[in-house]
C-alpha cells in the first residue's frame, strides 16, 4: 500500500491548464434519451461559447447495465447533431484513455491515496457490499472500520478478507457547494453516508470515478441533471480531501413529459433515435432541445448550432423542469424543412419518396419540390399523399363535381376534350409551358382557371386533395402519362 508519489506527480503534470474544459460522460446503456442529448448539448455549448475543449468519456463501470452497440449509438447521435468532441475514445487526447474500464488501475491508487490523506477508509464489514451502483448504501452505514490501525488493515488484506473503500464523511459540521443554476446549497454532514468509493471487485463507483476522471482530465465545468444535487456535497468533500480545485457545477432541471412525470422510454416517450425515425431533422431536434430549460432572451426561437454557440449563457438556464412538447418540436421541424435549400430537401426526402414511387421515369426531386412547403416532418411523405404518382387509384366520377370550381361531369368532358390537343401540341413539357398553356386555354374557353384545372387534377391524380396542383402533377408525370390518364378519364366520363 506504499504510495508512489512520482506516479501521482506525473499524473498531475498531464492535466491541461488554462482552458475551459467540459465533458459529456454517458453510460452505454442503450438509446440516447432527450435528457442525455440536452446534457451533451449544454456541455458542448459551454465549452465552445467560452473557447474551450469538449470531451467525450464513456462511463462503463456498471457492467451489469451495458448494452451491446450502445457506444456506436452515442457516436452516431453526436455526429448527427454536430456535437464534435475534441478528445475521446475514438480520437484520443492528452489525458486518455477515455473509457472508464480502461482506467481501472488508477482508481485503486487514488482510493489508497485518499486513505492516506484521511478522506477514506477500508471497510471489511459484511455490510460492505450493501450499496447501489453509485456507491450509496441502501441503509446508512456506520461501523468501526475507520478505527482500525494501519497494521490491522494490512493484516486483513493479507488474510484475503474482502473489503471496499469508503469515503470518510466528517461527523459534524456542514458542507456547502455552489451551483451556477441553483446557487449555494448547504447540507449537514451527518445527513451524508460513508458511501463506497471502490467496490470489492476493484472497480470504482460512479461517484468516485467521476471525481477522479474530472480532475485528471482538467474538467472545469461539470454539467449534469439536478437529480445529482444530493451527491454534490460528497464530491466537494472528495475534492477537498485530495486538495484539488472544485469545478463549476451546472445542475439542470429535468425534462418532463408533463407536470408530474419525467420522460421515460419505458412509458413510451421518444428517444433521439425515435424522433429521427418519426421524421424529425437532427437540426430541429437540437434547436428545440436547447430551449428545454434554457432561455436565450427575446422572442427568437430558431437557431443553428453555431448560432447557439454565439448566444449561449449559463445564466439563461432555469431551475424549473421543462415540459417536452411534441407539437412544439413539430413546429420547429416544419420551419427547418421549409427553410432548407430545395436540393437538400430533395436529397433527404428521396428515400421516403422512393419507398412509395418506384417508377424510375419519375423524378423524386420534382416530387420533393411540391412536398417541401406542405411537410412538417419527413414521415408526412406517405402513400396517401403521393401514391397516385406510382399508380392511379380507383376513383369515382363524382370527384369531378365541384361547385366552387363550377365543374360537373359534363363540364369536365368539355374541359378535358380541349386539354388533350393542347398537351399533345405543347412545344415542350416544362412547368411554365404547361401553366401558360392551360391559363390561355381557360381564357379561350371563357371559363375560370379553376373550372379547367379541377378536372385535369382529378384525371391525373384520382383524388381531390393533392400536394400540388394540376400543373405540377402533370409536369412530374410527364406528357405521356398525363395524356394517358386524361384519355382514360374522358372515356369513363362518356360511357359510365
Amino acid at each position: 500500500m506504499a504510495i508512489d508519489k512520482a506516479w501521482f506527480d506525473e499524473m498531475e503534470a498531464r492535466i491541461p491548464k488554462g482552458r475551459v474544459r467540459t465533458r459529456f460522460a454517458p453510460s452505454p446503456t442503450g438509446y440516447m434519451h432527450v435528457g442525455n442529448l440536452r446534457t451533451a448539448l449544454y456541455t458542448y455549448l459551454i465549452a465552445k461559447s467560452l473557447g474551450g475543449d469538449f470531451l467525450l468519456r464513456i462511463e462503463d463501470t456498471d457492467q451489469s447495465r451495458l448494452v451491446e452497440g450502445a457506444v456506436d449509438i452515442i457516436y452516431a447521435t453526436m455526429k448527427k447533431c454536430g456535437l464534435q468532441h475534441d478528445e475521446g475514445p475514438d480520437i484520443g487526447g492528452p489525458v486518455g484513455p477515455y473509457v472508464q474500464t480502461e482506467r481501472r488501475d488508477l482508481y485503486g491508487k487514488y482510493a489508497e491515496l485518499l486513505v492516506e490523506k484521511g478522506g477514506a477508509y477500508y471497510c471489511f464489514c459484511d455490510k460492505g457490499n450493501t450499496h447501489d451502483a453509485e456507491g450509496t448504501d441502501i441503509k446508512k452505514h456506520k461501523c468501526d472500520c475507520p478505527k482500525l490501525t494501519k497494521e490491522e488493515v494490512e493484516a486483513k488484506i493479507a488474510a484475503g478478507i474482502p473489503y471496499v473503500i469508503r469515503q470518510k464523511i466528517p461527523a459534524e459540521g456542514t458542507t456547502t457547494f455552489s451551483d451556477l443554476v441553483f446557487g449555494d446549497i448547504e447540507v449537514p454532514n451527518d445527513s451524508l453516508d460513508d458511501n463506497v468509493l471502490l467496490k470489492s471487485d476493484g472497480l470504482p463507483t460512479y461517484n468516485f470515478a467521476n471525481v477522479i476522471d474530472d480532475h485528471l482530465m482538467g474538467i472545469t465545468h461539470v454539467v449534469r441533471g439536478s437529480e445529482y444535487l444530493s451527491s454534490a456535497p460528497k464530491y466537494n468533500l472528495l475534492y477537498q480531501s485530495f486538495g484539488w480545485e472544485v469545478p463549476a457545477y451546472i445542475h439542470c432541471a429535468p425534462v418532463m413529459r408533463d407536470a408530474q412525470h419525467k420522460m421515460s422510454k419505458r412509458n413510451g416517450d421518444p428517444s433521439y433515435e425515435d424522433l429521427i425515425e418519426m421524421g424529425y431533422l437532427s437540426e430541429a431536434v437540437v434547436n428545440y432541445v436547447a430551449l428545454l430549460g434554457w432561455n436565450p432572451g427575446g422572442e427568437r426561437e430558431i437557431y443553428t448550432l453555431s448560432e447557439l454557440v454565439e448566444v449561449f449563457d449559463v445564466k439563461g438556464l432555469s431551475k424549473s423542469p421543462a415540459i417536452f412538447d411534441i407539437n412544439k418540436l413539430t413546429y420547429f421541424n416544419s420551419e427547418y424543412i421549409r427553410a432548407l435549400p430545395a436540393e437538400e430537401f430533395a436529397k433527404i426526402a428521396e428515400p421516403y419518396i422512393r419507398a412509395i414511387v418506384t417508377n424510375e421515369d419519375l423524378n423524386p426531386a420534382k416530387i420533393a419540390g411540391i412536398l417541401q412547403q406542405r411537410c412538417e416532418k419527413l414521415t408526412d411523405i406517405t402513400a396517401e399523399k403521393i401514391g397516385f404518382f406510382e399508380e392511379l387509384p380507383a376513383y369515382g366520377l363524382e370527384l369531378f363535381e365541384n361547385k366552387k370550381s363550377k365543374c360537373n361531369k359534363e363540364v369536365a368532358v368539355d374541359m378535358l376534350l380541349a386539354v388533350l390537343p393542347l398537351f399533345q401540341n405543347l412545344p415542350n413539357w416544362e412547368q411554365q409551358t404547361i401553366h401558360d398553356g392551360l391559363i390561355n386555354l381557360a381564357q379561350e374557353l371563357g371559363v375560370k382557371n379553376a373550372t379547367l384545372m379541377w378536372p385535369v387534377r382529378i384525371a391525373v391524380s384520382g383524388q381531390t386533395v393533392t400536394p400540388g396542383g394540376a400543373v405540377e402533377i402533370c409536369h412530374i408525370l410527364g406528357r405521356y402519362n398525363s395524356l394517358s390518364r386524361i384519355s382514360e378519364a374522358m372515356a369513363r366520363l362518356m360511357t359510365e
